[in-house]
């Protein structure tokens, strides 16, 4: 399979399209999910084009990665979870729907039981405090 330029985080980054951003580098933008499993829920999308981990640069991994572990401890801190689940699909059966590479970081919260992947949207206001705070944790 072949990367799509027309996907929709392909859009995000070339400014076609609007996200609640939490941060944004040479090397990628952070959002927050529309449809998060859980309070906090950010994804960390790289901007050099790949459609998943599978056919990726290694070098565009290794630049990534430490933003990856920012944001993991950054989300930790502003929704004060009691841990980080750090998600990354690769192929439709998989579980990708978007077919872009990116990072999901799901706080998790004790007794609190995850949303389904793709759920229900968010609140837009609560995106954008929540992406506020995690960007003064960053």
């Amino acid at each position: 399979m072949t990367y799509d330029p027309a996907n929709i985080f392909a859009k995000i980054l070339k400014g076609e399209l609007p996200c609640h951003k939490v941060h944004e580098d040479e090397n990628a933008l952070v959002m927050m999910d529309i449809f998060p499993q859980s309070k906090g829920h950010a994804l960390i999308i790289p901007k050099v084009a790949s459609r998943n981990l599978l056919d990726a640069n290694p070098a565009t991994l290794s630049s990534v990665m430490p933003l990856v572990q920012r944001v993991a401890k950054a989300v930790k801190a502003a929704t004060k979870a009691d841990g980080v689940r750090l998600v990354q699909f690769n192929e439709a059966p998989a579980g990708q729907t978007v077919f872009h590479l990116h990072f999901h970081i799901i706080p998790v919260y004790e007794g609190v039981a995850l949303g389904t992947h793709g759920g229900g949207k968010a609140d837009d206001a609560e995106l954008a405090a929540l992406a506020k705070d995690i960007a003064a944790h960053l």
